[in-house]
């Protein structure tokens, strides 16, 4: 007799599991989010190593030294300022901002930057094909050859493309599209949005790589997907801004490795976003 698999309901804005169907969230208070999903017995993504691939001990506080964390600079001043003084090699960083306000613009220019200067950069996207993010690229500006675009969805095959590249950056535009082949639930929910962060969160600090992460917003204000997401990750970043003007605001909501205090101010152009060095100037000259 064929076993009859399991299944539980979750929230999809919190990710509060419950063996039966809820109308109302007990965790979060939402209604009508509880969504069905099978229960897999999978390995526990989450669990991770140190860089050496080793088991962690536990260690006397006086015996651990410290090291300074290695800054990689873009070209934009801002967003180094904004990430604390620049890229951190094997951070994990989440970018959310509106439909069309600039993110994959934004995360473009940077990934051209990056390779100019020596970095390989694997672009996975999700929502475009590679042809498309070309075209884009080469109206942004040119093309280094060691950029790399991935029309991908399934973690599994990007695990391999970064395995097979080694990659210095990766791109994933957008965690929501991203799916794990062994989890049934659809794209976007709360099992895949957690087990494939989980998963990039592990080649993040087991191969030193820097990884970007877009993530939707909701209308509410906040990025789409459980309020575990901003929890895994090192820094999250939000791109702020009216899509019927031109400037854009890029700020901190989480920081591990700098201050939350500082903003970034661009301004979208026809050749993509430049940055505004010194904006009371530029207000003071629309009043």
């Amino acid at each position: 007799m064929a076993k009859k698999a399991k299944s539980q309901f979750v929230c999809q804005n919190c990710g509060y599991s419950s063996p039966k169907y809820l109308g109302k969230c007990p965790n979060c208070g939402s209604w009508n989010s509880m969504v069905e999903e099978v229960i897999q017995e999978t390995a526990d993504r989450r669990v991770r190593t140190t860089l050496t691939g080793q088991k962690m001990q536990p260690t006397k506080i006086a015996d651990v030294v410290p090291k300074k964390e290695p800054r990689v600079q873009t070209k934009l001043a801002e967003l180094n300022r904004v990430l604390g003084g620049g890229v951190v090699p094997g951070s994990l960083i989440l970018i959310g901002g509106d439909p069309g306000i600039g993110k994959s613009t934004l995360l473009l220019q940077v990934s051209q930057q990056l390779a100019a200067i020596g970095g390989t950069v694997l672009y996975v996207s999700g929502e475009e094909s590679a042809e498309q993010i070309k075209m884009r690229a080469q109206r942004l500006g040119a093309i280094d050859t060691e950029f790399y675009l991935y029309g991908e969805t399934d973690m599994s095959e990007i695990s391999k493309a970064i395995e097979n590249i080694r990659p210095d950056y990766v791109i994933i535009d957008s965690i929501q599209t991203m799916t794990q082949p062994d989890i049934t639930s659809v794209a976007g929910s709360v099992s895949q949005v957690r087990e494939t962060t989980a998963e990039l969160l592990k080649i993040a600090k087991t191969n030193g790589i820097a990884i970007f992460i877009v993530g939707h917003v909701t209308k509410e204000g906040s990025i789409a997907g459980p309020r575990m997401l901003e929890h895994m990750v090192d820094t999250v970043l939000y791109f702020e801004g009216e899509k019927h003007h031109s400037f854009r605001i890029l700020r901190a909501v989480k920081n591990r490795f700098g201050s939350t205090n500082e903003i970034g101010i661009f301004e979208m152009e026809e050749g993509g976003l430049k940055e505004v060095a010194n904006p009371s100037q530029v207000f003071w000259k629309n009043a």
